[in-house]
């Protein structure tokens, strides 16, 4: 998959994740590992990023007597994954038109 791509999907990705329920760092990689491989070096910036813009919050809870940072999806975080659902049908028409380009070659 391309990078750029790539890149622009992963928020939707850790967001939807977290849709689902809280969660830490390392159960994030794993919980998309089926879908799309991200490393910990790519992960964590999209994570602060993701804090930054106010999509979602961390808080800290104590896990085999050291703290785990968990991560939560906002409000702000739910409305991003609204809005690309509903851009979805924009990107399945370049899809297309794509496809339909290949077809005819």
């Amino acid at each position: 998959m391309d990078s750029q791509l790539k890149k622009g999907l992963l928020e939707y990705c850790i967001l939807a994740v977290l849709k689902k329920s809280d969660s830490y760092g390392y159960q994030i990689i794993k919980d998309l590992s089926s879908v799309i491989t991200i490393s910990e070096s790519t992960l964590y910036p999209i994570l602060k990023r993701l804090e930054t813009k106010e999509e979602l919050e961390t808080y800290s809870l104590e896990h085999n007597s050291r703290l785990r940072k968990y991560y939560r999806i906002t409000d702000t975080g739910r409305e991003k994954i609204k809005s690309f659902i509903q851009e979805w049908d924009e990107v399945m028409k370049v899809y297309h038109f794509i496809e339909m380009g290949e077809q005819n070659d």
